[in-house]
């Protein structure tokens, strides 16, 4: 999936042309209808609510930008009781399903903007002592943002006093590097040891970046059109920005203890069991977190004993890690990559039309794009992204030999044929071409659970329909199962505190298979706050609650796989469980809470 996301949701999101034509329930048995254009059957009553905040709260965002501000900080609590309040006033029990769905999706979103909102709050508390100088590069900023007049002379004071105010929180922080007795010895007789933890140092070094943007946003927006704020802040500001510059790099190296160079230390920051239960309760996961890890291990167990078949098929006996090196080795030379993924996004829309699964419409088949990832980009995503523009990862020309090595092994042919259809058809492509003409209103509610699930459930079920036609091509789709159970497990482990980033790549390439570059790549991605806590999770669990409700409406009869399919995609995006309180025709109540255990139960992992 696209790391941009999140952004094409929130620019899209409420700018749609909308046309109401008719109940969902016609569309259901009309795929004629589906392939004609229509753009949006909902006739929710609660719809205008959520519009109208969407837009609210894009213009709210336009003008609260200043980091650590507790100015941005209130108005954004406002903003959500403010909508909390309204959304209370509306009566529940007079709404028709539908709406009632939109109503417990925008309540359930509120209350999880409010939390991320205490737990920002949180984290800032945490950072302070080794920000003490942020609260004058927020007054100054906020002085812009309220249009005030500048005072150029104060202002390059404040400038000159706020360098030496990094000095001296600098000094602080070298005092308090655990065990530097040298250091403390030298420190002056009004420092105070700063003792920092190398999670709160890392934040910390990331919104020292936030805040040197903007003061230079402050600065640009006065210099050069006010003659007496350039004559006198011009010089302070270049020492203040320098001064951050050198406070950044110090947090990173000496208290994070990444080197500038250093292109493998991966430092995270473990959310904790009580953030992650609040993340489940928001995707409606009826789960605790011990629960899942134990779901995904037995997952595995069954990916495990699918690979040592394969690997016999092979003739490579119980050795199934030599049988994924026989597989890493099927790749195309350098050039023909590009080639390869075409054939490949054909054959997955092709298939999904030869067994009569989804609506694809001629446009989406159409208009899928392709791009080459660059260098950089593969440090964090050794695969293929996707969505409209499929990525592909591939080495380049500037690559060490092991780099080159790694990047075609990891991105061989038997592994993309489960990639592509992935990102593109039936996978991200198809789900952003629908969601952009079908309940737009509510990406706001986007979730991993219902995209990278939906997308991941397709591989589940390909492989139950006999897609991977020789043991190599069921290698392939394996790793990719076995990746995403890894997921879970590394991932939940490590926010629970009981593993580190090292041990989280070391369990990639002795329980996956993974090349160490791409497993490296892997967790970086993972804990470099790119992505929320339970983002690596939602591949595997929200691709579980699809399977369980296709055997509850398709298998058992109920539903086609075309009209099963066609309904998520015209649902827009929402929890799975919600998807299945409309499917189902639940009957729901305004105290709503998650249920659905759509896996059993399960025994926790001690």
């Amino acid at each position: 999936m696209k790391e941009g996301q999140c952004l094409w949701v929130g620019l899209h999101a409420g700018l749609a042309v909308v046309i109401c034509v008719g109940s969902l329930a016609a569309q259901r048995g009309n795929p004629t209808a589906i392939a004609s254009g229509v753009l949006d059957e909902s006739t929710s009553t609660v719809r205008p609510l959520i519009e109208r905040y969407t837009q609210d709260r894009v213009t709210v965002s336009h003008v609260y930008t200043t980091p650590l501000s507790e100015t941005a900080d209130q108005r954004w609590e406002h903003f959500y009781q403010e909508w909390s309040t309204e959304l209370a006033g509306v009566n529940f029990d007079r709404l028709d399903q539908e709406s009632q769905i939109d109503y417990l999706l925008f309540d359930n979103h509120l209350r999880y903007q409010r939390r991320q909102l205490d737990l920002r709050r949180k984290q800032e508390a945490e950072m302070a002592v080794l920000l003490p100088f942020a609260k004058t590069i927020v007054s100054l900023d906020e002085s812009r943002v309220r249009k005030e007049i500048p005072k150029p002379e104060q202002q390059a004071a404040t400038l000159a006093k706020m360098v030496q105010e990094i000095a001296k929180v600098r000094e602080a922080a070298e005092a308090g590097i655990a065990g530097n007795d040298k250091s403390s010895a030298k420190a002056g007789p009004d420092v105070h040891p700063i003792p920092v933890k190398a999670t709160v140092a890392s934040r910390t070094a990331l919104a020292v970046e936030k805040l040197r943007e903007c003061l230079k946003r402050w600065f640009q927006y006065y210099s050069g059109y006010d003659p007496l704020f350039t004559w006198w802040v011009n010089q302070p500001y270049k020492d203040a920005d320098k001064a951050l510059e050198a406070y950044g790099n110090f947090v990173k190296e000496r208290l994070v203890g990444i080197k500038t160079d250093d292109k493998t230390t991966i430092i995270g920051d473990p959310v904790g069991r009580e953030a992650l239960n609040a993340e489940l309760a928001a995707a409606m996961i009826p789960y605790t977190p011990e629960e899942l890890i134990a779901l995904a291990k037995n997952e595995m167990a069954w990916c495990t004993k699918e690979m040592l078949r394969a690997s016999r098929d092979m003739g490579l006996g119980d050795d199934w890690h030599k049988a994924l090196e026989h597989v890493k080795d099927m790749h195309v030379p350098p050039g023909e990559q590009p080639e390869a993924i075409r054939k490949l996004a054909v054959e997955g829309i092709d298939y999904m039309e030869a067994h009569d699964l989804v609506t694809v419409p001629p446009l989406a088949k159409e208009t899928w794009r392709m791009e080459m990832m660059t260098p950089e980009r593969q440090l964090v995503n050794p695969f293929f992204t996707g969505g409209e523009v499929i990525s592909v990862s591939y080495p380049t020309d500037t690559m060490t030999f092991e780099q080159r090595m790694m990047s075609m092994r990891g991105n061989n042919i038997p592994f993309s044929r489960s990639t592509v259809f992935h990102e593109l058809i039936p996978g991200h492509y198809l789900q952003q071409f629908m969601s952009e003409r079908h309940r737009q209103y509510r990406l706001v509610f986007h979730t991993p659970f219902w995209s990278e699930g939906n997308a991941f459930y397709w591989e589940m079920l390909l492989w139950d329909m006999g897609f991977p036609r020789t043991p190599e091509e069921r290698a392939g789709m394996l790793f990719w199962r076995m990746h995403r159970c890894a997921r879970i497990i590394f991932s939940l482990s490590f926010h629970l505190g009981l593993w580190t980033p090292q041990q989280c790549v070391d369990f990639l390439v002795s329980a996956v298979g993974h090349e160490v570059d791409n497993a490296t790549a892997e967790v970086r991605r993972s804990f470099n706050g790119s992505v929320g806590p339970l983002y690596q999770c939602a591949y595997m669990l929200g691709a579980l609650q699809f399977r369980a409700l296709h055997k509850e409406l398709v298998e058992s009869g109920k539903m086609s796989n075309r009209a099963f399919h066609d309904a998520i995609l015209h649902q827009g995006q929402m929890p799975v469980e919600m998807v299945r309180a409309d499917l189902t025709r639940q009957k729901l109540t305004r105290n709503f809470k998650t249920r659905w255990k759509f896996y059993g139960e399960i025994a926790a992992v001690q």
